[in-house]
């Protein structure tokens, strides 16, 4: 027989669990600066499960009759400011990382154009009437 979980218990392991997110979300951080993929897809499927999980105990603590008599008696007060605070700095510290995400692709973007622009330059050709072309004509190929 398994034993019933208290409002304690539960409110316990959601601060732990976001304590765990803010530190996946720091390293998350160094792994985008470090700009390596294959540790942050190992990173993202961890934060994915993490997230899961917090989910889960947020949504026992929904259900549980007993929290919600406990927080009406005024338990809990410095536990749920503690979870406010921490869902905040995870909120900040993704936002902070979805702008490095975003200043990323903008970066690649402009490596791609500037490729692209130089590969045309060299691809340049003149057609029977001077005027100039790119792309490989021979093959019906234009840029």
């Amino acid at each position: 027989m398994s034993e019933k979980v208290t409002p304690q218990q539960l409110v316990t392991h959601q601060l732990s669990q976001l304590a765990q997110l803010e530190a996946l979300l720091n390293t998350e951080k160094e792994i985008l600066q470090q700009q390596d993929p294959d540790a942050l897809i190992k990173i993202t499927a961890d934060k994915n499960a993490l997230l899961l999980a917090i989910q889960d105990v947020d949504n026992a603590i929904g259900q549980s009759f007993e929290f919600k008599q406990e927080k009406l008696a005024g338990n809990f007060s410095n536990e749920l400011a503690e979870i406010k605070a921490s869902l905040e700095r995870s909120k900040k510290q993704n936002q902070v990382n979805g702008l490095i995400i975003h200043q990323s692709q903008i970066a690649v973007d402009r490596m791609k154009t500037s490729l692209l622009v130089n590969h045309n330059k060299s691809s340049m050709t003149y057609d029977n009437k001077g005027k100039t072309s790119s792309g490989l004509s021979s093959l019906g190929i234009k840029a």
